[in-house]
């Protein structure tokens, strides 16, 4: 199973990245788990300074902008 963890204060940016996220997991049938992290202190953790961020199995791949559906999927694979 994947572990996924959208890191994000609760922006448009950062909700609309875990909808997409949640979505691509939905479409392709991937056996994996999503966490929404708002914890200021919890995000700091991972090193990121830009928002919204993917955290797949503990590794960042994505960070800074709202990611496409195909930017998710490579990073889920």
């Amino acid at each position: 199973m994947i572990e996924v963890k959208i890191l994000g204060t609760g922006c448009i940016k950062c909700k609309q990245t875990e909808q997409i996220v949640r979505e691509v997991i939905a479409k392709n049938n991937i056996d994996a788990t999503v966490e929404k992290i708002e914890d200021i202190e919890k995000i700091m953790q991972y090193n990121i300074l830009s928002m919204p961020a993917v955290v797949v199995n503990e590794v960042v791949k994505i960070k800074g902008y709202v990611p496409k559906e195909a930017e998710v999927l490579t990073a889920l694979s």
